[in-house]
């Protein structure tokens, strides 16, 4: 198996020319019934041996952290760092498996945060600040070894998710501001993620798959607090509630559309599903509230994805010329 950074390091060792990559590239594109651009690739699995690699992995790390721990409770995490550090010298380094990648630098970037928690837990004060330091600069020095698209959105998360915590535990305040506090951790991760995407509008590279796992980080953070503010947890749902919430997912697909990924529409989903739901309820309709909910949710999102590409060319021709460039091609 072998992907668009392969090609590039295959014209770049002399192997291939570039004439002849872009021309096996307009082969493959030939007959597609969407641009490639359109089907947001990201390599997970390339094979069985992904899955039976990942679970040798856990198993073996399991069993060092919890003999690690025996000794010192930072012991375990530390051990359980190290070890996913040098697997991945062979399993992302050399053969460079997918999962097996992802598995990895989050067992190394957890177990860097494990251990100074474990650590610095007489320390209360200062474990967590530490904590999320650290295990963002796990993440950067991970993503200078071995460039594992997931890395930058670990990063992000032990940073994003340190700083919460330390605002949300610390300050009563934070706590009943909660919802646009999260908002705003989201639109970082949203601009850090589409300043990735606008890098590579073709998503050839490398920055496409970052990106992609950017946007699923930025996603909830910045759908639950808007859904929350409907308040459709704390009171049965009505027919303005069900109404808010269709028009923010239309405004969210709309954003989905323009910028070509579907992590904002898949957040939103459950949220979409419990509104209708409940209102249907509300109206009678309790054996079949979710069924009928579904039904129509669903073939709704089954419409968009038949025509997508249809529909993004709509939205993204409305919108200014300068936008255009840095987004991804219609064809």
């Amino acid at each position: 198996m072998y992907n668009d950074e392969d090609l590039a390091a295959a014209v770049r060792d002399g192997v291939l020319s570039q004439e002849a990559v872009d021309a096996f590239q307009a082969y493959m594109v030939q007959g597609r019934p969407l641009p490639v651009v359109d089907e947001e690739h990201f390599r997970l699995v390339s094979g069985f041996n992904d899955i039976f690699v990942v679970i040798a992995c856990l198993l073996l790390l399991a069993a060092l952290g919890w003999l690690g721990s025996r000794v010192h409770d930072g012991a375990g995490p530390l051990l359980v760092a190290a070890t996913a550090w040098g697997l991945a010298e062979f399993f992302t380094r050399q053969r460079r498996l997918a999962l097996p990648s992802i598995v990895l630098l989050l067992a190394f970037v957890g177990g860097l945060v494990g251990m100074t928690v474990a650590v610095l837990r007489p320390l209360d004060s200062v474990s967590l600040p530490l904590a999320g330091l650290l295990g963002g600069l796990g993440a950067w020095l991970h993503w200078r070894r071995f460039r594992v698209p997931i890395t930058v959105a670990a990063g992000a998360a032990a940073v994003a998710g340190t700083l919460l915590a330390m605002l949300f535990l610390r300050s009563t305040l934070a706590r009943e501001w909660y919802a646009p506090i999260t908002f705003v951790a989201g639109t970082a991760v949203f601009a850090l993620a589409m300043a990735w995407d606008t890098a590579d509008p073709q998503r050839k590279t490398r920055r496409a798959d970052v990106a992609f796992w950017l946007h699923l980080l930025a996603a909830p953070l910045l759908v639950h607090p808007i859904f929350t503010s409907l308040q459709m947890f704390s009171r049965e749902a009505t027919l303005v509630q069900a109404a808010a919430a269709l028009l923010i997912y239309a405004l969210l697909g709309l954003l989905s559309l323009a910028i070509d990924r579907r992590a904002l529409m898949v957040s939103a989903l459950a949220y979409l599903l419990y509104a209708f739901t409940a209102l249907l309820k509300n109206l009678g309709m309790v054996s079949l509230s979710f069924a009928f909910t579904a039904l129509c949710i669903g073939a709704a999102l089954l419409l968009l994805s038949a025509f997508w590409h249809t529909c993004r060319s709509r939205v993204v021709s409305v919108l200014p010329a300068p936008w255009q460039e840095r987004l991804p091609p219609l064809h």
